[in-house]
């Protein structure tokens, strides 16, 4: 305590001195509960989910006082992140210690994914979420709490109440004084309150915390009284909206302080035992800040490592193409088949999503039926219609092991998944930001587009958005046999990958295809579905198939036109795009998604910097206006691109 608090005063010099450390949450204040909470994690089997303000939880969870000064000054040793992330926020994922974003209160959801696998697996384990209270507020966190009791999970929720977030006093946040007191309602939930000032009262309610855990299987929210005796970042002026008064009166309560006190009067310790302790302290952090000063920074050359690990590679289908004959199955049944298929190659594959498992249904367009009959509700199961909790619990998940693979039917259709969009941008970056040692090995599945009269949250095309977020890969196949051979490769990859589904195409004759059994297609691989010398068509998804009708209708009149389907999207196979162009000379670039900041654009700014000298004319884009799709079947045939479309822009072109 004494070196930690030690740390704590000594952190905002080093932004003055400009060394690092440029976002600070001091800890004073929080004592008694962060020590207890390190106190009770046991490395590399508990999981410990600490926030931004977790210096001394970290440290008493085992974190050297150097290591804490590497991530203060985001050095390349750091073992947080190597200085990838904010300083301050605490981590060594090899002890479970989990890097978290800066996101208040996200890393609930992760915890009870670590919680869901710890219960599966039958460890004697807990997983711990430590929050401020006004993280309470969030829905996202109303949603962990909500999952967890329901599932009964190992989970403790510490929750640490210094009465504010940031400036914004806890009246503002809730009724409620006792914030935990809000989820008194729920059931398989326990809540122990304790303040977090006094050492033992929070180690008591910690140990009891873990021990209900373990031996009852049910959830504990704990939540402990705290004071924040300093402003709450180096940002922030605690002196403009908190008297003198209270500034006073928090300091009167240092938890530090009071230990100290009572250590002596209850002759536990002596003053000359206590003023040795401090010396130790202050010879410890001298050494600590020598050694973090001398290590190396961040290499700038280093910034690309980690945005996305290296996929499975496959050796038999090393461009995505076969020759198999045989009979032909629908896109639908290639997704069902491959799941199974998956299912089967790798035990610690799961999946959840909504109307995921409803007796004989699977999904709301069917494409898991069969598949909790044959591995069980423990692996395919429903989830609450929660995307973010969808979502987050998978990246929690995840963390538990690496040999564990996660499908997620993220929203019923790709509209409604906005809600789990926190997640996925957290998720996206966590390779990155833990410096390649976390990656959550995640396939999200989305029932995506039109052309099912469906209208809006049921048609609408979220791949332009998606695109602009790096970390995630993002497939859009347009036949059966790429749809089995992408997923494939998506479930047996580390990473994570965002598999968009043409729903329109499910049950279409037109996408299905022979399928071998072990088809596999690489990442950023396209597939030139016809060949051709007049006009390069670039496509994916529902349009692929509208480019191909347009293509044979000019082939009636003498013109041939080459139409490559993308199938991947992030990465891009920008070889084949460039070698296309430079070949044939005018483009035409469909998708259905709108052409106003469409992934089109991507397209299209990629020819004109690579290869602008080889046009002959403008490149053309087609795809839906810059409005919803309409719910009207009249108003989805004059929204979205179609055959005729095609071939009139077609013609457009081929008459420069």
């Amino acid at each position: 305590m004494t070196l930690g608090r030690a740390i704590d005063d000594k952190a905002p010099n080093y932004l003055k001195q400009a060394i690092g450390w440029s976002y600070h949450a001091p800890y004073a204040g929080h004592d008694g509960i962060q020590l207890a909470i390190g106190q009770i994690f046991e490395k590399q089997k508990d999981h410990l989910f600490p926030y931004y303000r977790d210096m001394l939880t970290a440290f008493s969870a085992g974190m050297t006082a150097e290591e804490l000064i590497l991530n203060g000054i985001s050095k390349a040793t750091d073992p947080s992140s190597g200085g990838r992330h904010m300083s301050n926020h605490f981590a060594k994922p090899e002890w479970n210690i989990h890097n978290v974003s800066s996101l208040t209160g996200n890393h609930t959801l992760h915890a009870v994914g670590a919680a869901r696998a710890i219960k599966y697996y039958g460890e004697k384990a807990v997983s711990i979420s430590s929050q401020g209270e006004s993280s309470l507020s969030e829905g996202y966190v109303y949603e962990a709490i909500n999952g967890a009791s329901k599932e009964k999970l190992p989970v403790i929720f510490a929750v640490q109440d210094n009465g504010y977030g940031i400036s914004v006093p806890k009246k503002d946040q809730t009724a409620t004084r006792k914030v935990a007191n809000n989820f008194k309602s729920f059931k398989n939930l326990r809540i122990i309150h304790c303040n977090g000032k006094d050492v033992f009262d929070s180690m008591n309610a910690m140990t009891e915390a873990k021990k209900h855990v373990l031996e009852v299987g049910e959830p504990v929210i704990v939540q402990a009284n705290c004071v924040r005796m300093r402003s709450h970042s180096n940002s922030d002026r605690h002196d403009l909206y908190r008297s003198e008064a209270e500034r006073q009166y928090v300091l009167d309560y240092d938890p530090l302080a009071k230990f100290r006190r009572l250590l002596i009067r209850y002759k536990r310790f002596t003053e000359e035992e206590i003023a040795a302790i401090e010396a130790e302290a202050k010879a410890t952090l001298k050494a600590a800040h020598k050694a973090a000063l001398a290590a190396p920074d961040p290499d700038p050359e280093s910034y690309p490592d980690f945005v996305l690990p290296e996929p499975y590679i496959s050796e038999k289908y090393p461009d995505g193409t076969h020759e198999e004959e045989g009979d032909k199955k629908k896109l639908i049944t290639a997704l069902n088949e491959t799941l199974k298929a998956e299912f089967k190659h790798n035990p610690d594959t799961f999946m959840w999503g909504q109307d995921m498992a409803n007796k004989d249904k699977g999904g709301i367009f069917n494409v898991s039926k069969g598949l909790q009959q044959e591995f069980g509700p423990k692996r395919i199961f429903n989830a609450p219609i929660a995307e973010d909790f969808i979502m987050g619990t998978a990246n929690g998940m995840s963390r538990f092991s690496e040999k564990i693979r996660i499908v997620v039917e993220g929203a019923e259709f790709a509209d409604y998944f906005w809600p789990a969009m926190e997640q996925y941008v957290d998720s996206s970056h966590d390779y990155w930001r833990s410096n390649g040692k976390f990656t959550p090995n995640v396939t999200i599945r989305l029932a995506s587009g039109g052309y099912i009269g469906g209208g809006l949250y049921h048609s609408q095309n979220i791949e332009g958005a998606l695109t602009s977020i790096p970390g995630v890969r993002i497939v859009y196949p347009s036949f059966a046999d790429d749809a089995a051979g992408l997923l494939r490769t998506s479930m047996r990859s580390r990473g994570m990958t965002m598999f968009m589904e043409p729903k329109a195409l499910y049950n279409d004759p037109k996408a299905a295809t022979v399928i071998p059994d072990d088809f596999e297609v690489p990442f950023g691989k396209a597939r030139t579905r016809r060949a051709g010398s007049d006009l390069f068509i670039v496509t994916y998804g529902n349009t692929t198939h509208h480019c191909l009708e347009a293509a044979q209708k000019l082939a009636d009149e003498g013109i041939e036109c080459e139409v490559l389907d993308l199938r991947s999207l992030v990465p891009m196979d920008k070889e084949a795009i460039l070698d296309g162009v430079k070949k044939i000379g005018k483009v035409l670039v469909v998708h259905e998604d709108k052409v106003h900041s469409g992934f089109g654009a991507e397209i299209t700014a990629t020819i004109m910097e690579e290869a602008f000298e080889y046009l002959d004319g403008p490149v053309h884009r087609i795809g839906s206006p810059f409005t919803p799709v309409g719910f009207h079947p009249i108003l989805e045939r004059a929204i979205l691109p179609n055959t005729n479309k095609i071939y009139e822009a077609a013609k457009k072109i081929l008459a420069y």
